[in-house]
């Protein structure tokens, strides 16, 4: 077996591999799943042994979804009262489009969009005879950083530069062996 052949051939197919796992995201013309462009929307839930509510904020807008906590089931008709801060806000029934389930959907239109924080809310629900208060928290995150997407290096990125970094430390052993071996013929040659 010939020692620098097989590594001048394991470097040759290391290179033409190279440009392969060089080609990182955007570049495989692959057929990938479109990424989401819109960030998920703020949202709280609270429950008690009665009711189980969740809030979604959209703007200046609350959509809250009631149901009842021991089945799932829609809450129909009921009065919910928010408190965020110091101010109240009574909720109406939403109008749901025709055909769609809407039953247990409400709405509160705040003052002005929430700024970037955590907001304490506390709901007083009235439900025929059934009364109850439940507790949550809005964590709404700051727009620069809900905007700005994170700047993450997927895998083959990093088994690129690996296989590069491979591939320039066998060509440096393969040129020092050479060398060695033209000084070792030379001063062979010499004596």
């Amino acid at each position: 077996m010939n020692t620098p052949r097989t590594s001048a051939a394991i470097l040759l197919a290391a290179l033409l591999c190279a440009p392969a796992l060089f080609a990182g995201e955007g570049h495989d013309h692959g057929h990938a799943a479109p990424a989401a462009t819109s960030p998920a929307l703020p949202r709280f839930t609270a429950e008690s042994e009665l009711f189980e509510l969740v809030g979604v904020l959209s703007g200046r807008q609350i959509t809250l979804y009631l149901d009842r906590y021991s089945d799932n089931s829609p809450v129909r008709g009921a009065q919910i009262e928010l408190e965020i801060g110091s101010t109240k806000f009574q909720a109406r029934q939403a109008q749901a489009a025709p055909g769609q389930p809407g039953d247990n959907t409400y709405e509160v239109l705040l003052l002005a969009a929430p700024e970037a924080g955590v907001l304490a809310i506390t709901a007083t629900v009235t439900a025929g005879t059934d009364i109850d208060l439940l507790a949550g928290e809005l964590d709404i995150p700051a727009a620069a950083h809900a905007d700005a997407p994170a700047h993450t290096h997927p895998w083959p990125a990093y088994a690129a530069w690996g296989a590069g970094g491979l591939a320039a430390l066998a060509l440096f052993a393969w040129g020092a062996s050479r060398l060695r071996a033209v000084r070792s013929l030379r001063a062979g040659g010499a004596a």
